[in-house]
């Protein structure tokens, strides 16, 4: 059964939804087509969400920084939803087909992102918002990933977690938005995509509800 409150994270998100303006897949042969899968999960007094760190590999950019489960469009996959689905399933071992019957779909989906530095890889990455019940457990599945973490949203929203961090970059270092969680630092798309979905959400208090109660503004 799914978690009664998930109806309201899809109301909060159905302000953005993909239009005529969004590039199709596959519009540009020089950019990398991606996904990543949100994936939160119900608690009685809030969601979790859940993070991977990546492995370490010469050949990744992001090799070692906090992010969310997801990868590359594959040719076998049938759009960048199926993306995020099979990338989850194979990183975290979490089940988002609607036929394994844990989720329905998918609550919403966030704007693509793209990385704007100088020397990473031309890609455009699609978030897409899933809910899956409480019982649900995380482990790593995959040699791209090392560490598995559920970060509730409450603690995104702390103060006390928010800050700068300053990354090395071409021309020097400079100071980027992050969330300090779990011990590690979560910046840059990772971080960009999360703080959008936490302004989306905001006016919502995510504790579980009595049968028939309003959402709570914060």
């Amino acid at each position: 059964m799914l978690d009664p409150r998930f109806p309201e994270v899809r109301r909060a998100l159905a302000a953005y939804a993909s239009d005529a303006d969004d590039p199709p897949l596959g519009a540009s042969s020089s950019t990398i087509e991606a996904a990543v899968a949100v994936v939160l999960r119900g608690r009685p007094d809030d969601l979790d969400l859940l993070l991977i760190k990546r492995a370490r590999s010469d050949r990744d950019p992001w090799s070692g920084h906090m992010a969310l489960p997801g990868g590359r469009h594959d040719a076998t996959d049938e759009s960048l939803l199926h993306t995020a689905v099979r990338e989850t399933r194979e990183e975290t071992g979490v089940l988002l087909e609607p036929s394994s019957g844990v989720v329905s779909g998918p609550l919403g989906a966030l704007p693509f992102v793209a990385p704007s530095g100088p020397g990473l890889p031309p890609i455009r990455i699609s978030p897409w918002v899933f809910g899956v019940p409480a019982h649900t457990e995380a482990r790593v599945a995959s040699d791209e990933v090392a560490e598995i973490h559920w970060v509730s949203l409450a603690t995104l929203t702390d103060p006390a977690v928010q800050g700068d961090v300053d990354m090395p970059v071409p021309g020097g270092p400079r100071a980027f938005p992050c969330f300090h969680v779990a011990g590690e630092i979560v910046w840059g798309l990772t971080y960009r995509i999360l703080d959008d979905l936490i302004t989306r959400l905001d006016g919502f208090t995510f504790p579980l509800p009595t049968p028939g109660s309003p959402p709570t503004p914060r």
